[in-house]
């Protein structure tokens, strides 16, 4: 295996599974809605989490400044951390993608009270820590431990291979379109920055970050056959932490449905 095709014949299953997860038949109302964003939310961190460990490996973020081995992905990296990090949000400002989606939070009354606990507690201890005596659920710690542990690895290939294959573009077009038809069906809760981010998020991810993560794991990775075969464990545990943490927002829901 040492191409990017091979892997996503390998992992072809784990991403149908999460394309048709049950999960998206279920969400009917704003509550259900919530109850997503609310877990959801830590993919958009974790995300940005392995995108920064990317351009501190891949990159010189220090000073003194000198020049990082690989100019192409110094290239790539840099391109996506721009939009990622800085993107236009829906009222013209600079915002991460992150921002965005606790702002889109805000805006539908989503409960922000967890995840501000959390990223406080990440702040004054160590990441591991802060996931292991959080109150989340245990997909959820799983989903987070699983990144920082690739992270914390510091094989740059291997966390390119979970910031490259758990993307957005996973979900699929009928959720942005059941966020629009909630916009008319529930026109006192205010989803325009939720759709904007999906669908802001969706077009990168297809049209340019998509590509250049793609070009970015094959410059990695060359044609070391070993490196290859690591990037397709990460690659289809991330899917299966993924699959878990879409498992765990349907229990949250079907809960919300038997109260």
């Amino acid at each position: 295996m040492n191409s990017i095709a091979e892997i996503n014949i390998a992992i072809h299953t784990l991403k149908d599974q999460l394309i048709h997860h049950p999960l998206y038949r279920k969400i009917e109302t704003v509550e259900h809605l919530r109850l997503f964003m609310q877990t959801h939310v830590y993919a958009v961190w974790d995300f940005m989490s392995l995108l920064k460990a990317l351009q501190s490996q891949l990159t010189c973020t220090g000073s003194p400044w000198f020049a990082s081995p690989n100019p192409e992905v110094r290239y790539l990296i840099n391109e996506i951390v721009l939009a990622e990090e800085s993107d236009l949000a829906l009222d013209g400002k600079r915002l991460s993608h992150f921002e965005m989606y606790v702002q889109a939070m805000k805006k539908s009354n989503t409960n922000l009270e967890e995840l501000n606990r959390f990223l406080d507690s990440v702040k004054s201890a160590d990441v591991f820590t802060a996931i292991q005596t959080s109150n989340l659920h245990v997909y959820i710690k799983e989903f987070l431990d699983f990144t920082f542990k690739v992270i914390q690895g510091g094989k740059s290939h291997e966390i390119a291979a979970a910031f490259t294959f758990g993307r957005e573009d996973l979900i699929p077009g009928m959720f942005t379109k059941l966020l629009r038809e909630f916009k008319e069906k529930f026109p006192i809760v205010d989803l325009s920055e939720l759709v904007y981010y999906f669908e802001r998020h969706i077009e990168l991810d297809a049209d340019e970050h998509g590509p250049m993560a793609f070009e970015m794991v094959n410059c990695l990775c060359n044609n070391d056959l070993l490196k290859w075969e690591e990037v397709r464990i990460v690659a289809e545990t991330s899917l299966q932490k993924r699959i878990k943490l879409w498992n765990a927002i349907e229990e949250s829901i079907d809960k919300n449905n038997n109260l």
